[in-house]
């Protein structure tokens, strides 16, 4: 008993350390583009307070200060979350799309999305109202 709750803890380490190697270098190309958009932005203060900065009435203020930078933790934790969604999501474009469980209302009983398809018609689904 104790060697298959050994081998399902193993089967998962190696499963999140997979999805870590696939998803490391889309995350590295985001982190350094966030970096990017703070240098960009010391760069701006920088050439502001040489004076180099030439008005323009279609130009909005610069505003750079401390407090909006883009390379922090939560930034960084929020693209790795992100990414980790992206991934892991059930539709991918050009597949097949996931038959999930939904509510028909009026005959008030659940059933499978492509069950509602008649045929090659395709399938409309309207998450709105309308009112």
């Amino acid at each position: 008993m104790m060697h298959d709750s050994g081998g399902v803890q193993m089967a998962r380490v190696l499963k999140h350390a997979t999805l870590c190697l696939m998803l490391l270098p889309r995350f590295l190309v985001a982190a350094v583009m966030l970096w990017l958009l703070d240098f960009l932005c010391i760069r701006k203060k920088v050439l502001l307070k040489m004076g180099a900065k030439q008005d323009s009435p279609d130009d909005p203020p610069v505003c750079v200060s401390d407090s909006n930078r883009m390379f922090t933790l939560e930034s960084l934790r929020a693209v790795w979350y992100g990414q980790k969604l992206d991934f892991l999501k059930s539709a991918h474009l050009g597949r097949a799309a996931p038959n999930t469980e939904v509510l028909m209302v009026q005959e008030r009983r659940q059933v499978r999305i492509l069950d509602c398809m008649k045929g090659k018609r395709p399938l409309i689904l309207n998450f709105g109202s309308c009112s």
